[in-house]
């Protein structure tokens, strides 16, 4: 089931635009953000550039879900839109990660059932499956599909 966020609403502050790392405490809680070029190569780097922040933060234990759900939303931004593909994590003071993959098509992206022989089709339902919860929302100039990760122990 897709859900709508409004990070505002939740005292989360909206993405800049800055295509370079950042790192702040705009609400008491550690952020991180990037802006890639829609390039295979993000794939690797988002995938890079979030473990590596997770393990500053001290969270390993929600890495290798982070990595491989971001991983999936990368790669349907990259399929499908040809423009700058943000990501941005935020730590929760409720005990939550939250993570957002921003691209500029409008059109939310849809779940839909694979077929056992298909070779794509399962990056929502992994999301779904894998996240505490899940959405999407639209922007000023595309989409954000957002998850939230347990990460208090």
């Amino acid at each position: 089931m897709i859900g709508v966020s409004d990070s505002a609403a939740a005292g989360v502050p909206e993405p800049g635009s800055g295509s370079v790392r950042k790192r702040g405490r705009a609400t008491g809680s550690p952020i991180a953000e990037w802006s890639f070029p829609a390039d295979p190569g993000a794939v690797r780097t988002a995938r890079t550039m979030v473990r590596r922040v997770l393990d500053d933060w001290g969270l390993n234990g929600a890495t290798d879900v982070a990595v491989l759900l971001v991983s999936e939303l990368v790669t349907n931004s990259l399929r499908y839109a040809s423009g700058p593909i943000g990501v941005r994590m935020v730590l929760l003071s409720s005990g939550g990660l939250l993570v957002e993959v921003s691209d500029p098509l409008p059109d939310p992206p849809q779940e839909r059932a694979a077929a056992p022989d298909d070779e794509g089709g399962r990056g929502l339902q992994l999301v779904a499956c894998s996240s505490r919860r899940w959405g999407t929302r639209r922007g000023k100039s595309g989409k954000t599909v957002w998850f939230e990760l347990s990460v208090a122990g």
